[in-house]
């Protein structure tokens, strides 16, 4: 049911009013509640020169909070594989804390969970934020609206305690939806943006930026690695980069303008041979889309190319002919990211073979390219807020 706006203020007037009752009924938490963090049950597999690398995971894993590296502190925070479609992790918001799955987002700046007040089916289905349980909460009267690829939500924006991990951050401005469109049948509750704040649709300071302003992280980066195969073993880490994590060097690549996290690529190609981006093209590098997005010209090209045929949504190709499928190489500020074809070919669960290149349904006036979690397995990859650049490597 779709509320309008005389009636949301109702609504907001009505929480007002229960919440100054709560107030006098319940007592200010100071206490931090860490979140537990579980030990990994599974690893991947790893080559032999890699032993070192392995031994530390397993003793580690899940508490590498506040280790230092090269003098900084860094809080690791675990994040679970489902499917290779999305990577999930765990927050808490409110006093006590109160805990949701969440997509880390960097192509969106904004964080928000379904509130009790959302009648939409797809909060049904997920944990609903019940902010009069909540000590530390503190109502707007802003909305804002925000579309996705996948959906679209309608929120109010709110204050309260919210936690990663270690990290915390008192009175931060997120979203309470209202109204959720597209989001049936998602395993995760609501989204975690790590963009800019200029790209904010609710106009609320994002949270990477408010630890950053009150210094509870020690450098302005945040870096992923996204395991392979299993469930467990991958982590977003904030003020501070595992070396653990990746081989060889970081490549940094310079933003194409602060504010966006999106980078200058040079070409693709397969075999040497260019097949798109010829003049150089726009590439966003997004931890929330599962996919390589493109231009469907040209993603329709790549289809042709390595013999993909169209079944519905999807494009399908022989699992028996998955690995003598030719890498496609992405080359970024000059060096070259190949992706072979294990890594852009996933299985459904009728054991079909089918491509992650995805057509991109947003039309636009410059060539622009999506990285997703396809590309990020292959390449670990650290955001630095501080000097306006992504650093990429070869992820162990």
């Amino acid at each position: 049911m779709l509320r309008t706006k005389s009636s949301l203020s109702t609504w907001i007037q009505e929480i007002n009013m229960k919440w100054l009752v709560l107030l006098g009924l319940v007592a200010f938490s100071e206490c931090i509640v860490k979140i537990p963090l579980r030990r990994l049950k599974t690893m991947r597999n790893v080559v032999s020169g890699k032993n070192m690398l392995n031994n530390f995971l397993k003793e580690h894993a899940y508490s590498l909070s506040q280790i230092s590296f090269r003098g900084s502190n860094l809080t690791t925070h675990p994040l679970r594989n489902i499917k290779d479609l999305v990577y999930m992790g765990n927050i808490t918001i409110g006093t006590p804390p109160q805990e949701f799955q969440v997509v880390f987002d960097t192509a969106s700046s904004d964080l928000w969970v379904p509130s009790d007040f959302c009648t939409s089916p797809a909060c049904s289905t997920h944990v609903r934020f019940r902010h009069l349980q909540s000590s530390t909460f503190r109502l707007t009267n802003k909305t804002f609206r925000i579309t996705y690829g996948s959906g679209r939500m309608k929120g109010v924006v709110v204050h309260d305690t919210v936690r990663i991990g270690n990290l915390v951050s008192t009175d931060q401005p997120f979203g309470l939806s209202i109204e959720e469109y597209g989001f049936e049948g998602r395993i995760y509750d609501g989204v975690l943006g790590l963009n800019y704040p200029n790209i904010s649709f609710s106009g609320a300071i994002p949270i990477f930026d408010k630890l950053k302003n009150q210094r509870a992280i020690s450098e302005p980066v945040f870096a992923f690695y996204l395991s392979k195969d299993e469930r467990e073993g991958s982590v977003v880490m904030f003020g501070g980069v595992d070396h653990r994590y990746y081989e060889g060097e970081l490549n940094w690549v310079p933003l194409i303008q602060a504010g966006d996290w999106s980078v200058h690529m040079d070409r693709i190609s397969i075999e040497r041979k260019i097949i798109a981006c010829s003049d150089g093209c726009k590439a966003l590098v997004d931890t929330g889309t599962s996919d390589i997005v493109g231009p469907r010209r040209l993603v329709n090209n790549i289809h042709r190319l390595i013999g993909a045929i169209p079944r519905g949504s999807e494009h399908y190709v022989p699992c028996s002919e998955v690995n003598t499928l030719p890498s496609i190489v992405f080359t970024i500020n000059g060096i070259n990211y190949p992706v072979p074809g294990r890594a852009y070919i996933l299985k459904d669960d009728r054991g079909r073979c089918y491509t992650t290149f995805q057509e991109n349904r947003v039309s636009s006036s410059t060539e622009t390219w999506y990285l997703g979690d396809v590309f990020l397995r292959l390449y670990f990859s650290v955001f630095d807020r501080g000097n306006d650049r992504i650093g990429l490597a070869r992820a162990v």
